[in-house]
C-alpha cells in the first residue's frame, strides 16, 4: 500500500529575496535531499507555504519537482484545500503532472462535520488517480480526523490509503490502525513522535526537521525498521531539544530560518509571516551548532 516507507521532506519552498519562488534553488534543495537519503518529497504543504502560493506557483512548484526529481524517489504533492472543487482542480493538475501521491489536509476555516470529511475526501479521490494520504492537524485547521472517519475512508474508497496523523493524540491513531486492521499507512506529522507511530506499525515521518537533517531523519525510522530500537530511540532523543526549537514559533518561520542558517536557501517568508524573533532564532542557532548542522 505505502507510497513509501522512512522519512519524506514536507520541504520548503525558497523564495528570492523580492519573494518571488526560486524554482532554482528549489532544484538544489531537492538534489540535497536525495543525495542525503531522504525517501519522499512532499511539496507544497505546510512548511512550504503552500497558502500564500498562487494556483500557478502551487502547480509550477509541483510540476518542478516531478521533474526534478525524476522519479528517484515518490513525489507526494499537497493539494488539500477548505474548498472541495479546488482540492479537485489542484489534485487533478497535480496528477496530469506525474505525482507520486497527494496529500490532502482537512477544511480549514469553515471546517466540517466527520460527515462532510468522509464525502469532501471520497469527491477528492473519485476524481484523481494517485494514492492518497490524508492530513489530520486539528491545531492547525481546527477540524479533526476521527478515528472511526479514517477508518471510514480508508476501508471504503481504494485510493485513500494513509494518514499523517499530526494530532499529537496516540490513542487516535492507535484507535485507527486497530478499526482499519494495520490497513492504514501511518506516518508522524509530528518530529518528535516518529518512534511511538512507528511502534503502532507506522511507514515512516513526514517531516519538518529533515530539511535540515535528511541523513538521521531517515536513518530514525530505517534503525527501527531494522530492528534496532535502541538506535533509533537514541536518535529521536538526540534531535528532541532541536525539534522543539523548530516548533517555538509556528512553522515554518523556525525551519525557513534553519536552511538559511544551514546555507541552504534563503529564509524570506510571505506575509503574514514574519522574520523569527531575536530570541528564538539564537536558541536555534545554539541547537544547531550543538548537533553539528552548522
Amino acid at each position: 500500500m505505502a507510497i513509501f516507507t522512512g522519512a519524506g521532506v514536507a520541504i520548503v519552498t525558497p523564495f528570492k529575496e523580492n519573494l518571488e519562488v526560486d524554482y532554482n534553488k528549489l532544484e538544489e534543495i531537492i538534489d540535497y535531499q536525495i543525495d542525503n537519503g531522504t525517501d519522499s518529497i512532499i511539496i507544497c504543504g505546510t512548511t512550504g507555504e503552500a497558502s500564500t502560493l498562487t494556483h500557478e506557483e502551487h502547480l509550477e512548484c509541483i510540476k518542478v519537482a516531478v521533474s526534478r526529481v525524476n522519479k528517484r524517489i515518490p513525489v507526494i504533492a499537497g493539494t488539500g484545500s477548505n474548498c472541495t472543487d479546488t482540492a479537485i482542480y489542484l489534485s487533478k493538475e497535480a496528477c496530469q503532472a506525474g505525482v507520486d501521491g497527494l496529500l490532502l489536509v482537512t477544511p480549514y476555516y469553515n471546517k466540517a462535520t466527520q460527515k462532510g470529511l468522509v464525502e469532501h475526501f471520497t469527491d477528492i479521490a473519485k476524481a484523481s488517480d494517485a494514492p492518497i494520504i490524508l492530513y489530520n492537524v486539528p491545531g492547525r485547521t481546527g477540524c479533526n480526523i476521527a478515528a472511526k472517519t479514517a477508518a471510514t475512508l480508508v476501508n471504503n474508497v481504494d485510493n485513500i490509503v494513509g494518514i499523517k496523523e499530526a494530532s499529537g493524540n496516540m490513542s487516535q491513531a492507535a484507535e485507527m490502525v486497530l478499526l482499519t486492521e494495520g490497513n492504514i499507512d501511518l506516518y508522524s506529522g509530528n518530529d518528535d513522535q516518529i518512534l511511538p507511530i512507528l511502534s503502532l506499525g507506522g511507514k515512516g515521518v513526514i517531516s519538518v526537521l529533515s530539511n535540515i537533517a535528511p541523513r538521521d531523519t531517515h536513518d530514525i525510522v530505517a534503525k527501527y525498521m531494522a530492528g534496532d530500537i535502541k538506535g533509533s530511540l537514541d536518535l529521536q532523543l538526540k534531535y528532541l531539544p532541536l525539534i522543539n526549537a523548530l516548533f517555538c514559533e509556528v512553522n515554518p518561520i523556525p525551519i525557513k530560518k534553519a536552511v538559511e542558517l544551514a546555507g541552504l536557501a534563503s529564509g524570506a517568508l510571505r506575509r503574514p509571516l514574519t522574520e523569527m524573533e531575536p530570541e528564538n532564532a539564537s536558541r536555534l542557532m545554539k541547537e544547531m551548532k550543538l548537533i553539528g548542522i552548522i
